[in-house]
């Protein structure tokens, strides 16, 4: 309905004028809000026309009216034509302005007709409806009546209600009240969908309806909160924000990133990118299949007390490994190459007050990640410092690791018998890096100790009892278990070997297992003993077989409840790694394109790498890559575990890498391809030796300096056991010359199992000095049991100019 406030906004005047000309037509009484009805509408145009033209004097004549007449009816029609008539200029602005008014009055109008028209279309529709309800009535009545009619039939015996019992439903209880026969009509259900005509209609309404009310442009724009995981494509990034891929690009580019619609951003970048378009980014807290099974597997219960694991850390050469092995009675530094701890190894020792879980890392620079790793599964750390060397660069950075595992520290100041040995200098040292005496007032019990003599060992594992007990080491024993991978190798006869620390648990002959990105069923457990068991607790370190490939030392293990669910995490892992890897791929393309532009091409040394354990494997990555220099970058084209095989010659025939085999070799396949396609091969059993020679052929300055050449290779073929000469082994030289009073390394499936001498050289019962190619000898090995099968490898050192 109209009100005098829309009326005066049509016509482009005041509320009060309308009010005036309703009042001078007759109608009072009326306010701006007042409403106008159809009738007062007319009257209002019809006072409009009289206030225009009255301002302006227009005279009308008459002509002569013409008739005519139609023959077929006779009918006179007199038809009277209207006079142009000029009107004065100043009538002209009141005339539109009186049209302009009608034509609003006209679109009031049919707006009025509009809602009338809708109205009535309501009404149709609700007497529908209520006919619809009535005839479904109606027809529960007759229903009614026919049951009552047929239960009286059955009463009185009438014949004739049985032939009419007889007849179709449809033709039954068809006569109404007044005896008449009615035709069968289908009776409407209420509840059934509208007819298509009644559809068409009302959607007919509803687009009316709908076309009163026009789309309004939104003023503000809408925020969005978007989800963001670790990992995500441009192309999802932009569809949860509702906006095209080509705006996310253009603010990647904005960033520095280049990137297309599937390349696969990081979660920071992500975020990021909603940030600068407007949006909130939430952090990803979506729950997945890893999350659910690692939260089901978690062994719960009551805790009891565990062994300490007590991790050995100090620099290279200050005797960490001597210190474990006079503790543990048995010769484990002899093996060590060069005198360093290569691996990780891990061992449980009986003290008098209990046991005591050990755990030795190599102290060089290069292993720095390893010795990480040993902190994080820690609980005591027993820093070894040499009383006549004081601290060290390694020193500091594992005080650095044991302070960021808030681990305790135990203070062991070794080799105290030498000459020279001055234990409050080292304390002073010490102190500079808040490591304080609990002598001079500190917190951190410090011990001498010999670990030739054995003086202060006692004392050492005192201290260690002693902070486990203050500590109140404890862990729940029932459960699936729960641990980390120390080391993980390839094994001849055995297969894919994993050291593991058990941390929660208990770790069971035939579990489940899954480790990093590796899964399988526990075949079998072995201890630091060489014992097999049939279960590990909390705190034990043991080595493991069953797995489906070498996981990376560090990685989490669990132990799930079926083979099923250890192989979706490990693929959901898969996956998730792979995407990283694409991001960290797509991230080094866009840096060193963008280098190449700035810079110009960059030398590279391209390095392929195989190592015998995971470890060494992982540590030789970091430090290679940390050698690289604004003019010559070090790649590692492949890294793995084992032999050196073909596959990995021609892939470094193909990226022209320079191999380096660490305690490995390549077989005879590998060697021939290696000739044939002029790749260079290089073996090492010293970590630093290698990372010299790398920073070597970096500067392009190999000076003359101490190499080793494979002289001979002799092939086991069996073992003779001497009661004066010891076990013989019976060789066939393959290659080269074997030379007495040689150095030898014994290889077992191309893996450098010991490094010594050659104590004999027999042919047939005569002792000779040298044995060539083709030729069959017996060769005494101080010190190690040869199998047949193994490898003797005769090398020399000389001397020589090497050139790359």
């Amino acid at each position: 309905m109209a009100t005098v406030q829309s009326l005066s906004t049509a016509l482009k005047k005041t509320p009060d004028e309308v009010i005036e000309i309703l009042v001078n037509a007759g109608i009072e009484g009326k306010t701006a809000n007042s409403e106008i009805s159809g009738d007062e509408r007319k009257i209002l145009m019809a006072g409009l026309s009289k206030r225009g033209p009255a301002k302006s004097s227009i005279s009308v004549s008459r002509k002569p009216s013409t008739q005519s007449s139609d023959s077929a009816g006779g009918v006179k029609i007199q038809v009277k034509k209207k006079r142009s008539v000029k009107a004065p200029i100043t009538s002209v602005q009141d005339d539109v302005a009186v049209l302009k008014a009608k034509e609003a009055l006209e679109a009031l109008e049919a707006g009025r007709e509009a809602d009338e028209k809708l109205l009535a279309q309501d009404a149709k529709r609700q007497e529908m409806t209520r006919l619809q309800k009535e005839e479904a009535e109606d027809l529960k009545k007759q229903q009614e009546q026919a049951k009552q009619q047929t239960e009286n039939t059955k009463k009185t015996g009438d014949a004739n209600s049985d032939d009419k019992s007889k007849k179709p439903k449809r033709l039954r209880n068809t006569s109404g009240a007044d005896g008449r026969k009615q035709l069968h009509v289908a009776k409407k259900n209420p509840s059934r969908k509208l007819k298509k005509k009644d559809r068409t209609r009302l959607s007919q309404k509803i687009q009316e309806e709908q076309a009163q009310h026009g789309f309004q442009k939104p003023i503000e724009k809408v925020v969005h909160e978007v989800s963001i995981p670790d990992n995500i494509k441009v192309s999802d990034l932009a569809q949860k924000m509702a906006t095209k891929a080509g705006e996310a690009l253009k603010v990647l580019m904005g960033m520095g990133v280049m990137a297309t619609l599937n390349d696969v951003i990081d979660q920071d970048t992500a975020l990021l990118v909603v940030e600068e378009m407007g949006h909130t980014g939430v952090v990803s807290k979506e729950e997945t299949i890893e999350d659910k099974l690692i939260e089901k597997s978690k062994a719960s219960g009551n805790e009891s007390a565990r062994p300490p694991v007590v991790t050995i850390m100090g620099h290279v050469d200050h005797g960490k490994t001597s210190l474990l092995d006079y503790i543990r009675k048995a010769k484990v530094a002899d093996g060590e190459a060069g005198g360093i701890t290569q691996h990780i190894g891990a061992y449980q020792v009986h003290a008098k007050d209990g046991k005591i879980t050990f755990v030795d890392t190599p102290g060089h620079a290069a292993f720095s990640k390893m010795r990480s790793r040993g902190a994080s599964t820690t609980d005591i750390v027993i820093l070894v410092v040499a009383a006549d060397d004081g601290v060290m660069p390694q020193t500091i950075e594992s005080i650095k690791h044991a302070k960021n595992a808030k681990a305790p520290i135990i203070v062991a100041i070794n080799k105290i018998d030498k000459e020279g040995a001055n234990l409050d200098k080292v304390k002073q040292e010490l102190s500079s890096h808040d490591v304080i005496s609990e002598e001079w007032g500190g917190d951190v019990m410090m011990v001498g100790v010999s670990a030739h003599t054995g003086e202060g060992i006692d004392a050492l594992l005192d201290a260690i009892t002693l902070t486990a007990e203050i500590s109140e080491f404890s862990a729940v024993t029932k459960g699936p278990a729960q641990g980390r991978v120390l080391e993980a190798r390839l094994e001849k006869g055995r297969g894919k070997v994993t050291t593991i620390l058990v941390q929660s648990g208990t770790l069971k002959k035939g579990d489940i297992m899954i480790a990093g990105l590796e899964y399988g069923k526990v075949k079998q457990i072995v201890n630091d003993q060489g014992e097999i068991l049939k279960e590990a607790t909390p705190s034990t370190p043991v080595e493991v077989l069953g797995l489906s490939g070498v996981p990376d030392s560090g990685d989490e293990v669990l132990v799930v409840e079926s083979e099923r669910k250890a192989r979706e995490v490990a693929d959901f892992r898969k996956a998730r790694d792979r995407e990283s890897e694409l991001q960290k791929q797509q991230a080094s393309k866009m840096d060193n394109f963008l280098q190449k532009m700035e810079e110009g091409d960059i030398s590279t040394v391209n390095v392929l790498l195989k190592s015998d354990v995971r470890g060494s494997a992982q540590a030789l990555v970091e430090a290679l890559e940390e050698l690289s220099t604004d003019e010559v970058r070090v790649k590692v084209v492949s890294s793995g575990v084992g032999g050196i095989n073909n596959t990995d010659i021609n892939l470094a025939a193909t990226s022209d890498a320079l191999v380096l085999g660490f305690n490995v070799r390549a077989d005879a396949m590998a060697r021939k391809t290696a000739d044939e396609e002029g790749v260079r091969i290089e073996y090492y059993s010293i970590i630093y030796n290698l990372i010299d020679d790398v920073k070597a052929i970096m500067s392009g300055l190999l000076s003359p300096e101490l190499s080793e050449n494979i002289i001979g290779i002799a092939n086991v073929k069996e073992v003779f056991k001497s009661q004066k000469l010891g076990d013989i082994a019976g060789c066939m030289v393959e290659e080269g010359v074997v030379k007495k009073d040689s150095p030898i390394r014994v290889l077992r499936d191309n893996v450098v199992v010991f490094e010594g001498e050659l104590e004999s050289l027999r042919r047939f019962k005569d002792s000779v000095k040298e044995v060539k190619s083709g030729t069959e000898c017996g060769i005494g090995v101080v010190g190690y049991d040869v199998e047949a099968g193994d490898q003797i490898e005769v090398f020399e050192r000389v001397e020589s100019a090497r050139t790359l």
